[in-house]
Formats: C-alpha cells, structure tokens, sequence
C-alpha cells in the first residue's frame, strides 16, 4: 500500500491519472482508462515541480489498467522522459496489455532509457519494486 507524502489526482472523462510521491525519492503514477491526452500536460508539471524539488527519484509507472494510449500522448511522454531523464534515478512501467507493452517499449527506445527503464508484466514484481523503493 501506497501511503503518499504528496497525492494529486485528474479524474476525466476518459482517463484518471494519479500521482503520489510517497517518498522523497519515489514517484508513483497511476493511469487508468484510455490516455487521449485530456489533461494536456498538467500531470507533467506537476511531475517537474516534484522533480525539481526532491533527489534523482525512482519512478513507477503503473498503466495495468490502460485500456489505450493515442500516439500522440506516447509521444508527448516519451519526449518528457528523455528532457528530465537527469532527474530519474530509474523508471520502472507496469503493462496491462500487449499494446500498452509495445507502447512503453517505443517510450523507452524514443526517450532513451535505456538500461533505466524496465518494462514490467507482472503486477506483484512491480508492487514488490513499489515497496522495496519506498523502503530505502
């Protein structure tokens, strides 16, 4: 269980996006629903001003409930990873779906991460990452 230190949720029509930083060195985001990009970039900024305020974080990405994701959000994601990659210690994504695998794999290469970013099918080894994070 997540117990957030910061908390901010965007609940749309099509999508909700949660972020949760439940550690000075941990970044959780949570999206569920189809990502169409309703929220622009208002989870990225509050993303940058955690980011600019705290150590190189390990950030969690847990997209099991992502039914889809427009190319254009993909894009926009993997172009905001790869300009604040210094401030991430590690990126780790959580995958539902074959298509939402597939996607973060373009992510990963586009942004270039890696040897940073894991891409992760399993959702207890994700949780387990969660938690052995925070703990540290």
């Amino acid at each position: 269980m997540v117990t957030a230190q910061r908390l901010i949720e965007f609940d749309g029509v099509h999508c909700k996006v949660t972020l949760a930083q439940p550690a000075k060195a941990v970044v959780l985001l949570k999206i569920s629903g189809t990502d169409t990009g309703e929220f622009a970039d208002a989870p990225m900024k509050i993303l940058e001003e955690w980011l600019d305020d705290s150590p190189p974080v390990d950030l969690f990405i847990d997209a099991r409930k992502v039914r889809t994701a427009s190319i254009d959000v993909s894009s926009e994601w993997a172009a905001w990873l790869n300009e604040h990659k210094a401030l991430l210690k590690s990126v780790t994504m959580l995958t539902g779906t074959r298509f939402i695998q597939i996607t973060a794999e373009f992510v990963r290469r586009f942004a270039g991460l890696n040897g940073m970013m894991w891409v992760c099918t399993e959702p207890d080894v994700f949780d387990l990452a969660v938690a052995q994070a925070q703990n540290r």
